[in-house]
């Protein structure tokens, strides 16, 4: 039992420590060299018009969340789908019950305007 939680361990310092060692080392050994050009905004080889950094609606963040949301919920179905036969009525009703938060999440979402254009 204690040799899982070790590799457990042992895995998560890795995933840890690994971007830390590529970032520092890519920090020290990548070039530093900042110039006024290469500061500017860049807008396809063209001079930029007004300021870089323009506000848009944070509607298009709720669009991809509720996307992500729905999309990774409807993965769930189709393991679900392959073994309908063999899980019997108990896996039906928790399903059932799945698919019901999933429309009440989707008619929240619907209701609050999430899903409205503009």
């Amino acid at each position: 039992m204690s040799d899982n939680f070790a590799a457990v361990g042992l895995l998560l310092a890795f995933a840890v420590g690994l971007p830390i060692v590529v970032m520092t080392v890519v920090h020290l050994l990548a070039p530093h060299k900042p110039h006024k050009e290469k500061l500017t905004s860049y807008e396809c080889g063209n001079e930029p018009i007004g300021k870089a950094w323009v506000g848009f609606k944070s509607n298009y963040f709720l669009y991809a969340i509720v996307f992500a949301v729905f999309s990774v919920e409807t993965i769930f179905l189709y393991p679900w789908a392959l073994t309908f036969r063999k899980l019997g009525t108990f896996a039906f009703v928790e399903m059932f019950v799945f698919m019901i938060i999933l429309i009440i999440g989707f008619w929240y979402a619907w209701k609050e305007g999430a899903l409205d254009w503009m």
